[in-house]
């Protein structure tokens, strides 16, 4: 790639907030001028991850260092600058610099160390949190142990067709290398596609087993997942209610004919998981308060 013809002044104008979402992080609490998340390098329960909207800067007060949207993407992912440039191009309003098959950064200082049955008391609460059954969480995740970086942590984990792993617990998201998305076939002619491990644990609550699932891990994988997708005539888009999620949903059913979009269901959400931990809040507070 020659450097010379990529405007660097965009690429570090691409928006910090989007690329967070983008690596599975959100806001805890924002305003008009910045934005504070829980620090995508370590666990913690404090929000002390600063964004600042107005200057397109970020820095972590708990660790002390900060930087530019580019200088975020190389130390997360702890990749080249090329591939935080592809990771970066993937992101709506961004610069135009589009690979066509763009594969994520691979999380290289992530080492599994064990996978097992889930049983640790909080993997079982942060699934109960978001409103996911242990038995269904069970049949397709196990509980992985994992090192990144001298520190150990271990999170609800589920299999992706290279080998890697999705990794989730209450405090952050993860993966683990190779990178790529979930396809699993229940022998059906009909096929959900989902983006994330907790939209596929959400619609398995209605879905069962008479449908064949593909669990993105990323929306970058779309091209590449293809194959599976125009092999069924029957398909089920559950993509996020954000600008991407509405991308992927529009190119895919331009792409494909049979392709449906369900987002419909969880119009006032982010995603169906978000839904369901809605109904889950909405009735815990009415067994709370049964004369309302």
């Amino acid at each position: 790639m020659n450097r010379e013809k990529i405007d660097w002044k965009r690429v570090r104008a691409v928006c910090i907030v989007k690329t967070m979402a983008k690596a599975g992080h959100f806001p805890c609490k924002e305003n008009t001028k910045e934005a504070w998340f829980r620090s995508p390098f370590r666990p913690e329960t404090h929000a002390s991850f600063k964004v600042s909207k107005v200057k397109n800067l970020w820095f972590d007060h708990g660790a002390g260092f900060g930087g530019n949207v580019l200088d975020l993407v190389v130390r997360f992912y702890d990749c080249r600058i090329l591939d935080a440039l592809h990771f970066l191009s993937d992101i709506p309003s961004s610069f135009s610099f589009h690979p066509q098959h763009f594969v994520p950064p691979e999380n290289t200082s992530l080492i599994v160390k064990s996978v097992n049955s889930i049983w640790h008391y909080g993997l079982k609460t942060y699934l109960n949190e978001r409103n996911v059954k242990l038995e269904t969480a069970k049949k397709y995740c196990k509980e992985v142990h994992y090192s990144c970086k001298g520190n150990h942590y271990f999170g609800i984990g589920l299999q992706n067709d290279s080998g890697g792993w999705e990794l989730r617990n209450q405090y952050f998201k993860s993966s683990s290398s190779p990178k790529d998305s979930t396809f699993l076939s229940n022998g059906c002619s009909q096929l959900v596609v989902t983006e994330g491990m907790f939209d596929f644990l959400t619609v398995t609550n209605f879905c069962h087993d008479n449908k064949s699932f593909l669990i993105l891990n990323s929306l970058s994988f779309i091209k590449k997942a293809m194959p599976f997708i125009e092999f069924f005539k029957d398909v089920e888009l559950y993509l996020d209610n954000d600008t991407a999620g509405k991308d992927a949903t529009n190119w895919l059913m331009q792409n494909h004919k049979y392709c449906k979009d369900k987002s419909y269901l969880y119009k006032d959400f982010k995603d169906i998981n978000e839904m369901y931990i809605a109904r889950k809040d909405k009735t815990k507070y009415s067994d709370e308060n049964p004369s309302e």
